[in-house]
């Protein structure tokens, strides 16, 4: 056989099984686009939008949450957090290593492989990694409690059904500013999903639940549990103290 013909019979080869594994993917995705996606709502900004999410607030105790001092949780079975809120600092633990975040300063945070502090050329790589699952992990704990953060515009919208929803954009800080989460709430002002219009998602509108809370010690009402279409997103042991 020719060297060419030869040549061409491997790319075709090559040809068909990327065909033959990327072609599921993009009609799968497709259909979850054409299935889920939504434009982002347009709201209305003013009293109204910030009397809705103060009813959600007391309908999840804020008080509690402001005067709780330690929260612990677990991500997915994956992330582990002993967040010290008041002290501003997390531990964060996965797979061999832990950091202790400074959630303040960077630059003071340190970094465990195993029992032994870890100074190596990777240290700011772990540091930089816990402070991204921990504004990712912690915002599906406490995210109610963000709505009045600095940077945040809330704006009120009338869904389909006739419904008050709540559209909350954070313009700066965290991970991905920009993003934008329409919340949903129960008959006592307490969420029970939101949809998301996030920069990591190529989908927007895609719907969370919030369900499974509990009261914690502290008083502040936490989730447990999450479900993104068939993902299950368990927070694992959720505590909540107060040590005053």
């Amino acid at each position: 056989m020719p060297k060419t013909s030869k040549t061409k019979r491997i790319l075709k080869i090559i040809g068909g099984i990327i065909i033959f594994l990327t072609l599921p993917s993009l009609l799968f995705f497709g259909f979850l686009y054409i299935r889920y996606h939504e434009d982002l709502p347009i709201g209305t900004k003013g009293p109204e939008a910030d009397q809705l999410a103060i009813k959600m607030l007391e309908a999840l105790n804020e008080e509690a949450y402001l005067n709780t001092d330690y929260l612990e949780w677990t991500f997915k079975g994956q992330h582990h957090y002993k967040w010290y809120k008041t002290d501003k600092t997390c531990e964060v633990s996965w797979d061999e290593i832990t950091v202790i975040l400074d959630l303040e300063n960077n630059d003071h945070s340190k970094v465990f492989a195993g029992q032994q502090e870890y100074n190596g050329i990777e240290k700011n790589d772990y540091i930089n990694k816990a402070e991204a699952y921990f504004n990712n992990d912690s915002f599906w704990l406490v995210a109610p409690y963000k709505v009045f953060d600095p940077g945040t515009e809330r704006r009120l919208v009338t869904t389909e059904d006739g419904e008050n929803a709540l559209l909350v954009t954070y313009t700066s800080g965290g991970t991905t500013p920009g993003d934008s989460y329409l919340w949903h709430f129960d008959d006592s002002g307490k969420p029970k999903s939101y949809q998301m219009w996030v920069d990591i998602l190529p989908i927007g509108g895609l719907e969370a639940t919030w369900d499974q809370w509990i009261i914690t010690e502290s008083g502040a009402l936490l989730p447990t549990f999450h479900k993104l279409l068939v993902l299950e997103l368990d927070m694992g042991e959720v505590k909540g103290l107060s040590f005053n």
